[in-house]
């Protein structure tokens, strides 16, 4: 009769540990759970950060508003930013600049535009352009006044 006692007793103890595994076993399995579940939109936002970082290196210029008016916003150039990233204007300008291969003045560019070089105060917003475009690193200003493009 003592061994039954103690079978009864043993398979009492393991009934309690089996208890206490599945339990435990549940715990685990709910962590896991939610390890996979950050797992999972930590991935989602490193992907988003991705596409992000894509699109503004080939993303057209950013509308922002100055003075309650609508202006572009010009881009510093960099190595992975292209021409794209420039409204049409200034690529214009860049490409005139470009062909010219020496350096050029504002004038010649205007010229090249079909803006009336000989009226006072037209070639003012084309020579603000130029220069924003130095700003920028799109161009480099010469201390003459002359615009090349920098490579």
């Amino acid at each position: 009769m003592q061994e039954l006692e103690r079978i009864t007793a043993r398979r009492s103890e393991l009934d309690t540990l089996a208890e206490d595994l599945a339990k435990r076993l549940q715990e685990v399995q709910a962590e896991r759970e939610q390890v996979l579940i950050a797992e999972q939109v930590l991935n989602r936002l490193a992907e988003k950060d991705r596409a992000a970082a894509e699109v503004a290196a080939t993303v057209a210029p950013t509308p922002a508003r100055v003075a309650g008016r609508a202006a572009l916003l010009i881009p510093h150039r960099c190595e992975n930013l292209d021409e794209a990233a420039l409204p049409a204007g200034y690529r214009n300008i860049l490409a005139i600049v470009r062909a010219a291969g020496d350096p050029v003045q504002v004038r010649a560019v205007g010229e090249e535009l079909g803006l009336q070089v000989t009226v006072r105060g037209k070639l003012e917003q084309l020579r603000a352009k130029m220069a924003k475009l130095a700003d920028y690193a799109w161009l480099r200003k010469a201390g003459d006044g002359r615009f090349t493009e920098c490579s």
